[in-house]
């Protein structure tokens, strides 16, 4: 499990981090410093557990708690000096949703007595039932203000599709719309412009550090592999080099399935080769809903071919069918049958048919 510890305590965090590193059955996510930390940590990168102190300046750990809970829920176990010391603490924060109570590992000598701690972790990852209950937590809290999200894949023939899926959405579909296509990025200007004088929607080029907003399209602009780097925001990286799709799609959408929250779909339309099959099946495994655009109208029937090959695909619909499904999957009527499980992000690129030019980083509230 990846796993965020929060304790004021440079000491006690440091052994907590040693602890589960030798145990080579873990990872560490993030340290915090503080409640208000973690709250903010959570946001932006949800750890599988979260290993909760409870005294602590600014925020304490039941109110971190039920912040957490309230906002991004995930599996929280308090871990604390005392837990018979801090009872009423410890009974607020499980009252919060916090789902166990430990003390805080001791080191005497050179022997670290934390077995305690590594079997109880090792209980609450065996657990599958918290999975599902978070799981459907949080989409019931998230999904109904987060920014929705369609991820879109192609390849040979992706430009001509593209258009015809975008020109059947309207001015005011609400989801940001991603879009990795294989093209060299000194075409990726022209695809841009290319696309906006045939959308409803503008247009822009996905810029490293930019955040998704609603009824955006975005299109990857480099021969390095967009992704989202956590749960707000999108960038470039080079790996993997081996990888020969730049930008792949089975990156992207395997970062997607990692880091979004919220409501999402992807979809992969016409190309050669496989690229892009083995990303849409991690997205409908973790419970999204896929789309793949069927044999008679791709022009070239090699990805679809592959993920159909997967099961990868919820549906697989001619390419005329696409857009009007997304309207009916997004629509005001919709019932959520386009996302199942957890899932932030964000992307700036440039303004509306003038966006040959990536703008800064807009700052948030992290600073």
């Amino acid at each position: 499990m990846r796993i965020g510890i929060v304790n004021d305590s440079p000491s006690a965090a440091e052994l907590l981090r040693r602890l589960i590193r030798a145990s080579e059955e873990h990872q560490i996510a993030w340290i915090a410093r503080d409640g208000a930390e973690a709250v903010k940590l959570c946001e932006s990168d949800l750890p599988e557990l979260v290993l909760m102190d409870l005294i602590m300046p600014y925020m304490d750990g039941a109110e971190a708690t039920r912040r957490i809970m309230s906002q991004t829920p995930c599996p929280i176990l308090i871990v604390t000096a005392t837990v018979g010391g801090n009872a009423t603490k410890v009974f607020e924060a499980l009252g919060a949703g916090a789902i166990d109570a430990i003390d805080t590992p001791k080191v005497t000598g050179s022997q670290n007595r934390g077995q305690a701690l590594l079997l109880k972790i090792q209980g609450i990852d065996r657990q599958n039932a918290w999975k599902e209950h978070f799981a459907d937590d949080i989409v019931s809290k998230v999904e109904s203000t987060a920014v929705k999200l369609v991820l879109i894949g192609a390849s040979a023939g992706g430009p001509a599709a593209l258009v015809e899926v975008l020109s059947a959405l309207p001015k005011d579909f609400s989801p940001a719309i991603i879009i990795v296509q294989h093209i060299n990025r000194l075409f990726a200007p022209g695809l841009v412009e290319w696309l906006n004088g045939h959308s409803n929607l503008p247009v822009r080029l996905a810029c490293e550090g930019a955040s998704v907003s609603s009824g955006n399209v975005l299109v990857a602009g480099s021969d390095d592999h967009l992704v989202f780097k956590n749960t707000r925001e999108l960038g470039y990286i080079a790996e993997p080099e081996e990888n020969p799709y730049r930008p792949s799609v089975d990156v992207f959408f395997e970062s997607a399935a990692r880091f979004f929250r919220g409501a999402m779909t992807g979809v992969l339309l016409t190309g050669m080769g496989r690229d892009g099959a083995r990303g849409l099946k991690t997205l409908r495994d973790a419970g999204y809903h896929t789309i793949a655009q069927d044999k008679s109208t791709s022009a070239v029937y090699g990805m679809p071919k592959a993920a159909a090959a997967l099961n990868a695909a919820s549906e697989i619909l001619p390419l005329q069918k696409i857009g009007p499904r997304l309207r009916e999957l997004f629509g005001p009527e919709a019932k959520g049958t386009h996302s199942k499980r957890r899932g932030g992000g964000s992307v700036i690129g440039l303004p509306a048919r003038t966006n040959l030019v990536c703008y800064p980083k807009e700052s948030d509230e992290r600073g």
